[in-house]
């Protein structure tokens, strides 16, 4: 859990930084998994009523290729993150909810194994201009091109 308690958060605001257990994004239904924990370097303070947390976070994960179904190594890095709640006489505030529903927005909608500058994906994109030579591939598509039915 990624929190902090309103009693410790001083008027000038309070630098956390640390690492969790990953378990909490819970990637099972998107076929995604971390490879290892969540990094994290807010900074807390409160203003009006509300605590505000802005900074870096940052989990290794492996998801699956959307063209050749393969796995391979994501990282979710989100530079940028913000985030505020109203404190409602809470004593702890959690961070989890939102740093979970941030990283999920940083996934790519449709992953794919050469987003990976390492890697390159063994299905070939078809050219999207039009222009060159197109590449013969053996896909569904060209089979169901040459399918006879019998009469």
């Amino acid at each position: 859990m990624i929190g902090v308690h309103l009693r410790q958060i001083p008027p000038e605001g309070k630098h956390v930084e640390g690492v969790e257990d990953a378990a909490f994004l819970d990637l099972q239904e998107i076929e995604a998994q971390a490879t290892g924990p969540m990094h994290y370097d807010l900074q807390v303070g409160t203003s009006e009523g509300g605590v505000f947390a802005t900074g870096r976070l940052s989990v290794p994960l492996q998801l699956r290729c959307v063209a050749c179904l393969q796995p391979f190594d994501f990282t979710a890095e989100i530079d940028s993150f913000a985030m505020q709640i109203e404190a409602d006489r809470r004593e702890f505030v959690d961070f989890t909810p939102m740093i979970r529903e941030e990283v999920l927005l940083a996934l790519p909608n449709h992953p794919r194994c050469d987003l990976n500058s390492r890697l390159h994906c063994p299905y070939q994109r078809p050219e999207a201009s039009g222009r060159g030579k197109r590449r013969k591939s053996d896909s569904a598509w060209d089979q169901l091109e040459n399918f006879k039915p019998e009469r």
